[in-house]
């Protein structure tokens, strides 16, 4: 239970260096997979939880976009761009800041960097997804785009599943050579392949994350056999794929949030009536998730604001009895409360 903010409301921040600090200070795949069970338990209780398509602005350049919800006591937003020509430029792709409230008062209880953060989370859910579609066993996965994302996908697929064998592909060299350099030491056996065919041959987990607005082909049908568990990450947006409409035919289909996700994951390529199952419902024992070795399993994820609640409530926690926070004072505090302009008079020289 969030506690209440005394009258001088300092709020406890968490920069992008006290967020660094925080995941070294408890392990990065340790991390990653104690937020997947957060998120494993907020999935559990989806019912509690006010659910609404991210509000998005659009432009040429990308997305702006504000991604809410609450379960009736805590209240969070992330604050996200997503801008894949910024590279050129020398800055992210993405970044994001985020808050949580408490509901009765609406009082800021917490607010922290979420560009490491949402790579982290996205990780998680990948993960935790994973767990309930691949196969039993699974070792070896094909990471499609090794860009921000890809280490932290990789990780924690090796915390959650225990895959041990990693493929990489990426249309520039020079970003599959940083994720091999990133992942050495990490106890994965890393490979770089000059293909994606390449990449999927004998992989049990096919990641895609790619950073090109558009419609893209990462992924035929022809490449795709029996058994696998493709996690579509990279199509979150309207207009922007990466997977062939064929694909989807032949496989179960597993998403966040439909009315979201039939606008900007994979699904936008099919008809309105194109069957899906919620996750959730997986997670809580009400809908089967894979049912046999050779099912074709997608978790279509475009991500959702419940799993960004999920990790701001985790760092919550894992902030107690730590020092990695700053607190800053964005709330007003006048002695009465109907009298702020004296609240005003105090800083008069």
């Amino acid at each position: 239970m969030l506690q209440a903010p005394s009258q001088k409301a300092l709020i406890p921040f968490v920069s992008v260096e006290n967020m660094m600090r925080l995941v070294h200070h408890i392990g990065v795949e340790a991390f990653l997979e104690e937020l997947a069970g957060v998120i494993e338990d907020d999935f559990r209780r989806w019912g509690a939880f006010d659910k609404t398509p991210r509000v998005a602005s659009h432009s040429r350049e990308g997305v702006i976009e504000l991604m809410p919800t609450s379960d009736g006591e805590i209240y969070s937003f992330k604050y996200v761009n997503g801008h894949p020509k910024n590279m050129a430029h020398g800055l992210q792709t993405v970044t994001a800041f985020g808050l949580l409230a408490e509901v009765s008062t609406g009082y800021p209880v917490l607010l922290t960097e979420m560009t490491l953060l949402t790579a982290l989370r996205t990780a998680a859910t990948s993960a935790m997804a994973a767990r309930h579609l691949a196969r039993n066993g699974a070792r070896t996965m094909a990471l499609i785009g090794n860009g921000a994302q890809a280490e932290f996908q990789a990780l924690a697929m090796k915390a959650v599943l225990g895959i041990e064998h990693v493929l990489l592909y990426d249309i520039d060299p020079a970003a599959t050579e940083k994720t091999i350099r990133n992942l050495a030491g990490s106890g994965l056996s890393v490979t770089g392949c000059r293909s994606s065919q390449a990449a999927i041959e004998g992989a049990e987990i096919i990641t895609t994350c790619t950073a090109d607005k558009q419609f893209a082909t990462i992924l035929t049908d022809n490449m795709i056999g029996a058994g696998v568990h493709i996690n579509a990450i990279g199509g979150d947006c309207p207009g922007k794929t990466e997977l062939h409409r064929d694909i989807l035919l032949r496989a179960d289909t597993f998403v966040e949030y439909p009315p979201q996700t039939r606008i900007e994951g994979e699904i936008q390529q099919m008809a309105p009536d194109y069957p899906v199952t919620e996750l959730w419902q997986v997670v809580a024992g009400l809908a089967p998730g894979r049912r046999d070795e050779h099912q074709i399993t997608l978790f279509d994820s475009v991500g959702f604001a419940i799993e960004d609640f999920s990790a701001l409530r985790y760092v919550r926690e894992r902030l107690r009895r730590t020092d990695f926070y700053q607190e800053i004072d964005i709330i007003a505090d006048p002695d009465d409360p109907r009298d702020l302009f004296g609240m005003l008079q105090r800083a008069k020289a």
